[in-house]
Formats: structure tokens, sequence, C-alpha cells
């Protein structure tokens, strides 16, 4: 597998293509459980099939990349990612999981995302494991499963590169408490913990979705909503956590910046900070954090990098 630091990639791999939609890759037909269950039985599905269902099931969509990276750090040992593609294969072809691509007029997308079938919400079941999943959430657009991945992204970048890292949630829940309306941070959220001190980062993932600004409107009043009404144990949490918003890039995180002042959804008691995607490939994490300052001689704001050494080695 290439290290993320290797990829010279420009552009995002799960940011917005025009005219792109979602293209079925998985497979037509029936598949009878008799006939799953005598796999399972001959040994064509093993322990480490299951591991890769209980991780689909957890993120509800993902790429084979970010599956060889969670299982390398459960570790499961899948032997490389040709050899994780052959399981997921199999799996695939028993209906047990399917697949989708993303198309554009630039072309078709370079990695397939997987997601469960029912057979694979009966398997999850029958060992116990909750599994919510339902045929009608792989009917989602495509800007929402590439929230889920470049928010899979950011999760695994941490709990790989920050020494601190204690543990992620991939779908941390909130409650607005003025309009009393739930709602979920689109990238997931870690806590990270150093001398018994801990702290939460909640991420949000923008993209540009048609619509997009009007949408991250709408989602920030929910996020002030419950920051400035917070009281200690809100939504499970101790303390604030820390927001940060993943863009598609450099210029995305102006963009934002700039529709959250404009709209005046700015969080009186939390500071913004702002990444992208392509950040999260850097070798460490410590400096991939934007603030944007006010410069008080022009009365403009300026972009900062800024240091964490919390998120270092």
């Amino acid at each position: 597998m290439v290290e993320d630091n290797a990829i010279k990639a420009t552009v995002s791999p799960f940011a917005i293509r025009e005219g792109e939609v979602k293209v079925f890759d998985g497979k037509d037909g029936y598949v009878s459980m008799n006939q799953i269950v005598h796999r399972i039985n001959i040994g064509h599905i093993t322990d480490v099939h299951f591991a890769i269902l209980e991780l689909v099931n957890e993120f509800e969509f993902i790429t084979s990349r970010q599956l060889l990276q969670m299982l390398e750090w459960k570790h499961i040992e899948v032997g490389s990612q040709d050899k994780l593609n052959n399981k997921l294969e199999q799996l695939v072809k028993t209906k047990i999981l399917t697949r989708y691509y993303f198309d554009s007029e630039d072309g078709k997308g370079i990695y397939r995302i997987y997601c469960l079938e029912k057979m694979g919400k009966y398997l999850l079941n029958s060992r116990g494991t909750e599994c919510k999943w339902q045929p009608t959430d792989n009917t989602k657009p495509v800007a929402m499963i590439k929230k889920r991945l470049a928010g899979n992204q950011t999760l695994i970048a941490y709990l790989r590169k920050v020494k601190a890292f204690d543990s992620y949630k991939p779908k941390p829940a909130f409650t607005a408490k003025q309009s009393g309306k739930l709602f979920k941070a689109s990238g997931g959220s870690v806590k990270l913990t150093k001398n018994n001190k801990s702290i939460e980062f909640v991420f949000e993932v923008i993209r540009r979705e048609p619509d997009w600004e009007k949408k991250l409107i709408e989602k920030m009043r929910l996020y002030k909503d419950f920051y400035e009404n917070f009281q200690i144990g809100d939504s499970g949490y101790m303390n604030m956590p820390q927001i940060i918003l993943v863009c598609e890039d450099e210029k995305h995180m102006a963009e934002t910046f700039k529709a959250i002042v404009m709209n005046q959804v700015e969080i009186s008691n939390v500071k913004l900070y702002y990444t992208t995607d392509l950040r999260q490939n850097e070798e460490t994490l410590a400096k991939t954090l934007v603030e944007f300052k006010l410069d008080e001689e022009t009365k403009k704001y300026k972009m900062e990098n800024i240091e964490v050494k919390l998120l270092g080695i």
C-alpha cells in the first residue's frame, strides 16, 4: 500500500465532480442463506470476512484502502491490498456486501465504495452485532457518501498518526437545545488523551454539492445552538468538543469561512478550525489545521496555519 505522504494527488478523490453519478458495481441475482452458510462451514467465509463486515457496518460507506488501513490498525492480518480485494469480491459475489463507483464526464472514479447488503445484516445480527442498515441506506446521494469517505480518511489519519489518539466515533450525535433537533457530525469525532487529560475533535465535512452554502448555514445553526447552550453532559460530552471543518481544498476553506461570516453563524464560545482532505496525507498532523484571523492593520481576515503539538507523532 502506498503511504499517505507518497500520494501526489492535487485534487481530493472525495471532492465533488460536476455531473457525477453513483454507479452500481455489485452483483444481481439471488443468493440463498443456505449457500452462504455452506461457504462459512467449508471455510470460504472466515473471521476475517466478518471483521470486514463489522467495519463496513460501522462506517456505512468505505473504500478498500480505508478497510485495509483499519484492519492493519486492528492487527487483523489480510496480507495485502490485493488479498483484501479478493475477499471483498467474495463478499460481493455472495451479496453480503455491494459495491459502487462514481462516474462523471471526467471518467470513472479510481476507487470502489463498499456497503452492506441484506445478507450482511443477517450475518451480523446472527453474531449479536447491532446493525441498523436498511436497503434505502444504499440510495444516499453522491455528496453524502463523499462526506462519509472524507470523514473516514480523517478519522483514520488521526488514529494512525496522532500519538495522543484514544478512540473514535464515526457518527457522533448532538442535540440542538432550542430547536430540539438531533443531528450528526458528518465526519465523525476522535478523542485524544495526554497526561490523563482528554479533548474531543468533531469533524464536519463540507462538500461543494448543489446549494452547499445553504446546507452549511443550516448545519452551522445547529452547531451554534448546541455550543452556545452547552452544559456539562450534553450529548454525552463532559467538555465542549473542538469543531473542525473539513473542506475539499485550500480555496474551499476560504469560501466556507466567508459563507459562515457573511451569514453570521460563527460560534461565540468556540474557535472554528479548518483543514482539507489532502492535508490528512501529511506525515504528521501537527500543522494541518488552519484558523482565520483578523489583521488589525488591514481589517481583513488572513488564513494562518497553526501548530498543535498534541497532534504530533
